[in-house]
């Protein structure tokens, strides 16, 4: 009799674990460094009191579908919160954006919305990202303060992650520049250096601080310099993320 109780609780606890696994999220994270991304303004600083999203501005994900900055978790809905008057870049027609992913999964698509408008569709067809992908989006036909939506469709998963920017389209620089030969799902890559010219120093690596291209900081004795415009968070040290830091 107690074999037969064991059994039945060993063959319960199998169930549910089997069950755990299958609703177990994708374990993939990432947002919109720059222009810098509502959840990017957090982890900088830039905007004070957003809560817990500026500890991990990776991990806005929700299920596939939504149309807010927040992905219906209640401890982001600051991101959603259109009182907190969030800063502006400002940008011409054509917008680069860039994204740091902490985790690379396999990806559907990239879409990008202005209001109820879709602007920009990107199809990755189940291809696994690097580290840092880069779109180049066509907002010619918007003008002024516009609210940018940007989804990252994962494939293997009912879940996407979201990022919303802010932008004051028309008013002139302040968009990283593009790539040189920009591919919308390919890694960036890095502007040639000019060994006469220094790179703007960045001092020692620490997480919160958003770094630009051609940036040098000084992490476990060694250089490194910013190959990727990005905030940093933990687990992203320089000799962690090679694509986002090359050693000197």
């Amino acid at each position: 009799m107690r074999r037969s109780a064991l059994l039945s609780l060993m063959s319960a606890a199998a169930v549910i674990a089997s069950t755990l696994v299958v609703a177990t999220p994708a374990q993939a994270h990432g947002y919109i460094s720059s222009p810098p991304s509502r959840q990017a303004n957090c982890a900088t600083g830039r905007v004070a009191n957003c809560g817990q999203i500026q500890w991990e501005p990776q991990s806005v994900e929700g299920p596939k579908g939504l149309r807010n900055c927040h992905a219906n978790i209640a401890h982001f809905a600051v991101l959603s919160d259109e009182s907190r008057n969030w800063p502006t870049t400002s940008v011409g027609s054509s917008v680069t954006f860039n994204w740091v992913l902490t985790a690379r999964h396999a990806t559907s698509t990239w879409e990008y919305y202005i209001g109820n408008q879709r602007v920009a569709l990107f199809n990755d067809n189940g291809r696994q990202p690097g580290a840092t992908v880069s779109h180049q989006v066509n907002l010619g036909g918007f003008s002024g303060r516009q609210k940018l939506l940007a989804i990252w469709n994962i494939a293997d998963t009912a879940n996407a992650f979201y990022s919303c920017v802010d932008l004051q389209i028309g008013g002139g620089g302040g968009n990283p520049p593009p790539n040189p030969t920009p591919t919308p799902t390919r890694t960036a890559t890095p502007p040639p250096t000019n060994p006469t010219t220094p790179p703007p120093a960045g001092g020692t690596w620490a997480a919160g601080t958003a770094y630009a291209v051609g940036s040098t900081v000084t992490y476990g004795g060694a250089s490194y310099r910013c190959r990727q415009a990005h905030t940093a968070i933990a687990g992203w040290e320089p000799p962690n993320v090679p694509a986002l830091w090359q050693r000197l």
